[in-house]
């Protein structure tokens, strides 16, 4: 895995251990950076089910101003320290937390101080997603800021809702097994 573009272009990074963690492929993220590319610079990013960090890294080496990388895994929320210190990235632009998807946005939406101008969820393909699709679409959820986005990605046979009590979904890209869904909130 390296950094596909921006200040931390060609970067190799560390690879979890594992082959149950399933890393988003450096063409996949290309993709994804290239629909999202007018959204990211400045933008506060959410990388949920982090693994690697590589998505958030990406991101933040393409401009966006601060990156939280939230994962269920210790070995994973180590990785993705490693790979910020392998970076170079200073500390004051990223937030690494060990939790579960669902919990950490259950406790940001209580605390109403955090919103996202793009969230990033990548959990297991097998994993339900709609309780965090359901926290980013509640009607009193600010976890995204206006005209923010939220992209997941999942087995392209795994269909996702295409509403989300507010989210809605406006595109799907498919590439191989896997397939980004586009959201926002209406």
């Amino acid at each position: 895995m390296r950094i596909i573009a921006g200040q931390y272009r060609g970067r190799v990074l560390k690879s979890p251990p594992s082959l149950q963690i399933r890393p988003t492929s450096d063409r996949l993220r290309e993709t994804l950076f290239n629909v999202i590319a007018p959204r990211i610079a400045g933008a506060r990013f959410l990388d949920l089910c982090a693994g690697s960090g590589a998505v958030g890294i990406e991101a933040l080496s393409r401009g966006a101003s601060f990156v939280h990388f939230v994962d269920r895994s210790r070995k994973m929320c180590g990785l993705v320290e490693a790979n910020l210190d392998l970076c170079g990235v200073p500390e004051d632009e990223t937030e690494v937390v060990l939790s579960e998807a669902a919990d950490y946005l259950k406790r940001a939406r209580t605390r109403g101080e955090l919103s996202w101008d793009i969230a990033f969820f990548d959990p297991p393909y097998t994993s339900d997603y709609l309780p965090v699709l359901e926290h980013f679409g509640a009607p009193d959820s600010r976890l995204l800021a206006p005209d923010a986005l939220l992209v997941a990605e999942h087995h392209h046979k795994n269909a996702l809702k295409d509403e989300v009590g507010k989210l809605r979904r406006w595109r799907i890209l498919k590439q191989g097994d896997s397939a980004l869904s586009f959201y926002e909130a209406s």
